[in-house]
């Protein structure tokens, strides 16, 4: 029998998990959690085999809370179940931990197969999930001081703006927008902020 630990904030989808983990005779639910802090108190106490992890979350995001969760309960194996289909998201929770992945719109089936196999220790990376990851690349990884000028620009800030605010000269915020346009692939600001915003680099 395995155990599973259910991470997700909407209630009555982790009803529906309870439920069809109920009528499995080789699963278990050993406990479910609404956000991060509660799953790593969960998993540090029971040490479940699988989680099942959203990732869009209220405080912790399920990236996060997949790298707490590991340190407390390395053993655990976490499925991402999320309707978020974006290839950030997913990528990043695939690369703190999570060896699985599966959209929520899923047979309940289909979830089954994932969560025993992801229990069995098997990468489980959906069709479609695979699909998501093909068509919309990862963004390249951004230093903190481009993540300021992104969220700058943003802001509808002019280069000389973001140079007083920032404390740098003219010239090398010139020099970080170009490298931030290149790096996202944006042909100017406005498709820069656009990338970063539907790849969710910004919080605003």
């Amino acid at each position: 029998m395995k155990s599973v630990l259910i991470v997700d904030d909407h209630a009555i989808l982790r009803m529906g998990l309870r439920s069809l983990l109920d009528s499995s005779k080789d699963l278990t639910c050993i406990g479910d959690a609404a956000d991060g802090e509660s799953a790593i108190r969960l998993a540090r106490q029971h040490q479940p085999d699988v989680a099942i992890m959203d990732l869009v979350m209220p405080g912790m995001d399920g990236v996060e809370t997949t790298v707490e969760l590991l340190k407390v309960s390395p053993k655990t194996r976490v499925l991402i179940l999320t309707s978020f289909g974006t290839a950030d998201g997913i990528a990043h929770a695939l690369e703190a931990g999570a060896i699985g992945a599966i959209l929520k719109s899923a047979d309940y089936a289909d979830i089954l197969s994932a969560i025993r196999a992801v229990a069995a220790g098997e990468n489980c990376i959906s069709p479609e999930i695979r699909r998501i990851l093909a068509e919309n690349p990862v963004a390249p990884p951004l230093s903190t001081r481009q993540i300021q000028i992104l969220a700058a620009l943003a802001r509808g800030l002019t280069n000389h703006d973001i140079a007083l605010q920032l404390d740098l000269s003219d010239e090398v915020v010139k020099e970080y927008v170009a490298n931030t346009l290149h790096k996202l692939g944006a042909a100017n600001r406005a498709e820069a902020v656009a990338i970063a915003l539907r790849k969710h680099l910004l919080k605003i």
